[in-house]
């Protein structure tokens, strides 16, 4: 047995020392040094393979440990040991064969060998004293003599250091970029004079300056993005290159290669702003298009309005009046009169037909994103603000902006949008530049501004601003005599919608609409063609069944069918309906929007849709397959 190891010698060593069973695969024994390098504890040690440790080099430890065993002792830089934190270190072995199997091992990672090797030079220069130091001046003078031409040429800034950290050398480039000429610089220390801070103006420690690096590691280092100081205390952006200098194999200082960043930060700078200006057009056209797509799918008459009598006369005879000019239209009326339609004739008929008529539900913003869905907002204004985002008055710049359900705004929130149409300006959420901005506003509502004025709760200034011209969207029970034309006109469309071609619609079931009293107004007779158009028996729609419910605002819900019972009107309507949806869906395999979705194909509102889908359970992505 071969003598054991002195315990209190081995675990105080500063060197990683190893007893290692080749032929297990174990680690016997192991100092503090040893368990520092592996990043592991005692125990962990004693129950870990010591091959664990080597990762890919296990072909370069066989024949390591073989030589070891054979000629019992071996050294090697070639190892490169993985700690448990995952960390490569190559190390340098010197072992010993103990017995048969086992190998004490001395470790120690190279590049701090490297390090105290190079530390060992300095301070062998150092100890040579004033002889020694003009010998390395010489070298930098040769260095220049011999490079005069060039370093005089060049634009970047060049200047030597001594391992002292002392200037040598500067280029013209050089003093003309820090300001400092070489009389200033020449024997002093460049860090003192011009690196001593970072941009914020915290000390930049000597120790921690890359240049100073390259005294100890012998390595070049190459930054990016730092500081060097004007003489006049002006920051200058540049990046650098430290490159070592040898003599005769021993390190006598460095050459400093920099440049001046500045102008390219600001050209940089330049084309970050022309980069977002332009994303944000993009993002600003690619909305723009969205709504102009959604206007041309959208299955109502743009610019013309379906009537003869003489309330639809005279409301385009108004239309006409005011779309020649950029006055603020205020239409009113009960639901389902055609407000929308109103102001997209207007617009279609107006200057701004060529612009985008962006359409804002105001009843359905939340008080916390009118300013963000109205003006836009930055990047990080507000929790939740991942990119910057383009408000309705911007994208409407140029165009019409129709605020329908007006009424809806909150009363606080009224000054802010009194305030754009009063100096066609606005700023966005989170940003502090003013932009101006023109905008045609078409106002909604089915409420009556003038008492919520009275009653406090919408502001007159706002009211004023916006009731520029006035419109009365006339309710369907004052023009019946445009029944006939209204249902012939559904019809046509709902045929082609549910794909019957053939279905009618009798003169006396004319009648029977207009004898109807709609509640509903438009809206109601436009769902009432299409039903029936659904459920329509022999080809001809019957409307008998609205005398019976007349005078009630809405239709009372089907009672549900049960075994014994027939199924009612409106449960072969719903089944109907659900039966043609399910049917398109399949034609365009769950599409719902865009061109050639389910939603045009039905005559429907993509949101529309939706919803109905929603309502009754139906999820249109088990239907792409089909």
């Amino acid at each position: 047995m071969p003598a054991p190891l002195a315990p209190q010698i081995c675990a105080d060593a500063p060197i990683a020392m190893l007893l290692v069973d080749a032929v297990e695969d174990r680690i016997v024994q192991a100092n503090l040094a040893a368990l520092e390098l592996l990043a592991c504890s005692a125990q962990a040690a004693d129950e870990l393979a010591f091959s664990q440790f080597l990762r890919g080099a296990i072909s370069l430890w066989v024949s390591f440990s073989d030589e070891v065993l054979t000629q019992g002792q071996a050294w090697s830089d070639d190892l490169t040991l993985v700690d448990l934190l995952h960390r490569q270190q190559a190390v340098e072995i010197t072992a010993r064969a103990m017995d048969q199997q086992r190998i004490l091992m001395m470790i120690q990672r190279r590049d701090l060998l490297e390090q105290r090797r190079n530390r060992a030079e300095a301070r062998r220069q150092h100890r040579l004293g004033h002889v020694g130091w003009e010998r390395i001046s010489q070298v930098f003078e040769r260095i220049q003599q011999q490079n005069r031409l060039i370093l005089g040429a060049v634009g970047e800034g060049i200047y030597g250091l001594d391992t002292r950290g002392q200037t040598t050398f500067i280029n013209p480039a050089a003093e003309r970029i820090l300001g400092w000429s070489a009389a200033d610089m020449i024997g002093q220390d460049a860090h003192q004079l011009f690196h001593h801070s970072h941009s914020d103006g915290r000390v930049f420690a000597v120790n921690q300056c890359p240049i100073h690096a390259s005294f100890s590691d012998g390595q070049v280092h190459r930054v990016d993005h730092e500081v060097f100081w004007h003489k006049n205390g002006e920051p200058i952006a540049v990046e650098y290159t430290s490159t070592p200098i040898f003599e005769m194999g021993r390190l006598v200082g460095a050459v400093v290669l920099f440049r001046d960043i500045r102008q390219r930060q600001r050209t940089e700078a330049r084309l970050r702003e022309a980069l977002t200006e332009v994303e944000q057009l993009q993002r600003r056209l690619e909305m723009e298009n969205q709504y102009l797509q959604e206007e041309i799918n959208a299955h109502t008459n743009h610019h013309e309005i379906v009537g003869k009598s003489p309330a639809v006369r005279h409301l385009i005879q108004q239309i006409e009046l005011v779309a020649a000019t950029d006055a603020n239209v205020l239409v009113s009326g009960e639901s389902g009169t055609g407000k929308e339609l109103i102001a997209r004739a207007i617009h279609a008929s107006s200057r701004r037909a060529d612009r985008p008529l962006i359409r804002v539900n105001c009843a359905a913003i939340p008080r916390e994103l009118f300013e963000s869905e109205f003006f836009g907002h930055l990047k990080g204004a507000f929790t939740g603000a991942v990119s910057n985002r383009v408000g309705r008055f911007e994208l409407a710049d140029g165009g019409t902006l129709f605020l329908d359900e007006v009424g809806e705004i909150p009363l606080e929130l009224q000054s802010k949008l009194l305030r754009v149409l009063q100096d066609r300006q606005f700023e966005a959420v989170g940003d502090n530049r003013t932009r101006a901005v023109d905008v045609r506003v078409i106002a909604a509502t089915n409420r009556d501004l003038r008492e919520m004025v009275a009653q406090g709760s919408f502001r007159e200034d706002l009211y004023f601003r916006l009731n520029v011209f006035p419109i009365r969207s006339v309710p369907l029970r004052e023009r019946l005599e445009d029944i006939p034309l209204l249902a012939s006109h559904f019809l046509k469309r709902a045929s082609q919608a549910f794909n019957k071609p053939d279905v009618r619609m009798p003169l006396t079931q004319v009648e029977v609409l207009k004898q109807y009293p709609w509640p509903g107004n438009i809206r109601e007779l436009q769902n009432v063609i299409e039903r029936q158009t659904i459920v329509a028996r022999e080809g001809r729609v019957s409307f008998d069944e609205l005398l019976a419910s007349s005078g009630q605002a809405h239709r009372s819900q089907p009672t549900p069918a049960t075994a014994d019972a027939e199924p009612t009107a409106d449960q072969e309507w719903q089944r109907q309906i659900q039966l043609n949806v399910i049917s398109v869906l399949k034609r365009t395999a769950g599409k719902i929007s865009g061109a050639h979705g389910a939603a045009q194909l039905l005559g429907l509102k993509p949101t529309t849709l939706a919803s109905r889908l929603k309502k009754w359970g139906i999820d249109p992505r088990q239907y792409k397959g089909h």
